[in-house]
């Protein structure tokens, strides 16, 4: 036990230093060539199969866990098959209804609305077919951020719900969308929008909006060259993307949307469906918009002047970079090659039918390049390749290793009487960033170093904790209520230690669990405490995990 705590108390620096993709020395492949004919002939071919160990670490980067159907779905397909049966699933939709009406000030109703919410956002993350769409609308929402921590259960539900039907769409379409949706009109308050006239002296232009979407959505404060990296002056300072002058135009450029419908205090239904352009004749500012060397010209609508927007931000060149790096770090390292970032802004830029934005064609190259694929050989993925697995995606890989349908429950009742809510990463609640800035800046760096990690920010002492023994998974019954089999666990441990870490070993760390680590859990399973043998196979199942090993995703 005393290694495995050793092993536990490394994971901090050893998960950063596994999450820094950085260079090995070998030479990327040409920034002109597909996908397809770069990597390693089992994706060259969309019918080839994947090998366990391959099609399981594709699973790591593209779903909220690898389970055994999805593993062998994967092998029997073949990497770029499997993608492309993803990317023509529909999208899946929660229901927002139940927490449409309810009254936010009464602890029970607030509690109920809660737990519905979260039972359904993680759940979907479970059960959803559409593992891979899933997967980028959480990419998507850690930096096109909607938070209950400001806006309702019903908006952040809402929120889900469009960029689901976005994430493999345009993303210009995708960008109007957002500045539209009433759940972004109130988080980041363009509802409130209004330029200040003789009409309306009182009004004044909120500039909250307009300056994320050009920090956080789009383009970044800096100006980047098209593999990522930042352009500077003379001196080596960072050429910055825009002014406050820009940032002025673009919240005129964006006046004028309101609520397509008010309702009473309780009533969240005005987050449904699309804002509107305000009738009021004053709300939209009809002046000329000059910002990022364009120009929109005067006499505009809300609408005319949004889709104006939107052209200029697209034609861009920070943006193509700019969201290129965000997915590439979200779904398989965190510190890309500039070469790697570079092919992917070439496939923004053009899909190789000349449209640009296309998610669809971003999302497949960037999970079939050969830097993503180059790990498909076990032992072939430079040591320092990859992404820490960070806390919601460490929670579901957990639970989707052994069935489970829904999130844990903690059990029985609060002090207060209420019932106890959704067990599940409090550092990182789905929809439900602390800021716009969402739960950490995908500029961060690995302490000590130049290397981009910026998951490290969330192992704080708390998650690693909880990481040991908490998300009440030591309770046999939270399982079961969640619908999870733990039956195969419970026998593994009943027979022999060595037939438990076996069955951990395939199913969260592709078959491949180092030796060390191996002998440290035989050596522990005996002795782990338990009330029942369920219990105790469920402790040494979370001992692993808890481990540098599963700590990344490489």
């Amino acid at each position: 036990m005393q290694r495995l705590f050793r092993n536990l108390a490394g994971l901090t620096a050893a998960a950063a230093l596994l999450a820094c993709s950085g260079s090995d020395g070998t030479a990327p492949p040409a920034a002109g060539a597909s996908a397809a004919a770069q990597a390693p002939g089992q994706i060259g071919s969309s019918s080839a199969q994947a090998t366990p160990y391959a099609a399981a670490r594709l699973a790591d980067q593209a779903s909220f866990g690898a389970t055994p159907t999805l593993v062998a779905a994967i092998g029997k397909q073949g990497l770029a098959a499997w993608i492309d049966s993803q990317l023509a699933l529909p999208p899946t939709q929660v229901d927002p209804e139940p927490v449409r009406v309810y009254n936010s000030q009464i602890p029970k109703q607030g509690n109920d609305a809660s737990i519905y919410t979260n039972q359904k956002l993680i759940g979907t993350m479970l059960s959803g077919e559409d593992q891979l769409r899933l997967r980028v609308t959480w990419a998507m929402s850690q930096f096109l951020v909607v938070s209950g921590a400001k806006v309702e259960n019903y908006a952040t539900l809402q929120y889900m719900n469009l960029l689901q039907r976005h994430a493999f769409g345009n993303y210009a379409e995708l960008i109007r969308a957002l500045s539209i949706h009433p759940p972004m009109g109130a988080y980041l308050d363009n509802v409130q929008n209004r330029p200040t006239s003789e009409e309306c002296p009182w009004c004044a232009p909120n500039e909250n909006y307009a300056r994320e979407l050009l920090q956080l959505f789009t383009l970044g404060v800096t100006k980047l060259n098209p593999d990522g990296t930042v352009q500077r002056d003379a001196k080596g300072r960072p050429l910055e993307t825009y002014t406050q002058d820009d940032v002025e135009n673009v919240t005129l450029a964006l006046t004028g949307w309101s609520f397509a419908q008010e309702t009473p205090q309780y009533d969240y239904g005005r987050f449904a469906g699309e804002m509107v352009e305000d009738k009021w004749s004053v709300a939209h500012d009809r002046n000329a918009k000059k910002f990022l060397g364009k120009t929109i010209p005067a006499g505009g609508s809300a609408s005319s002047d949004l889709d104006a927007l939107v052209k200029i931000l697209m034609e861009h060149p920070n943006i193509a970079p700019f969201v290129s790096l965000r997915m590439i770090q979200h779904l398989v390292t965190s510190n890309p090659s500039p070469a790697y970032v570079a092919r992917m802004s070439a496939v923004f830029r053009d899909n190789g039918q000349g449209v640009a934005g296309d998610m669809k064609a971003l999302v497949r190259a960037i999970l079939l390049d050969p830097e993503a694929r180059q790990g498909d050989q076990q032992g072939a993925s430079p040591a320092s390749f990859g992404k820490l697995r960070e806390p919601l995606l460490w929670y579901t890989g957990l639970l989707r290793g052994v069935g489970c349908k829904l999130p844990l429950r903690w059990g029985g009742t609060r002090d207060d009487g209420l019932e106890n809510g959704v067990a599940m990463p409090s550092i990182q609640q789905p929809f439900f960033a602390s800021s716009v800035f969402s739960f950490y800046l995908p500029t961060d760096r690995a302490p000590g170093s130049n290397l981009l990690a910026p998951e490290q920010r969330l192992l704080t002492p708390e998650e690693l904790s909880a990481r040991v023994g908490g998300y009440n998974t030591g309770e046999a019954a939270a399982w079961t209520k969640a619908g999870c089999k733990i039956d195969d666990i419970t026998r593994a441990y009943s027979s022999s230690p060595r037939a438990l870490v076996d069955l951990i070993s395939a199913r969260y760390f592709r078959n491949a669990m180092p030796a060390t680590m191996r002998q440290s859990l035989n050596d522990l399973a005996p002795s782990m405490p338990g009330a029942n043998t369920a219990q105790k196979a469920l402790n040494v199942l979370h001992f692993s995990l808890a481990s540098p090993e599963y700590g990344a995703i490489r």
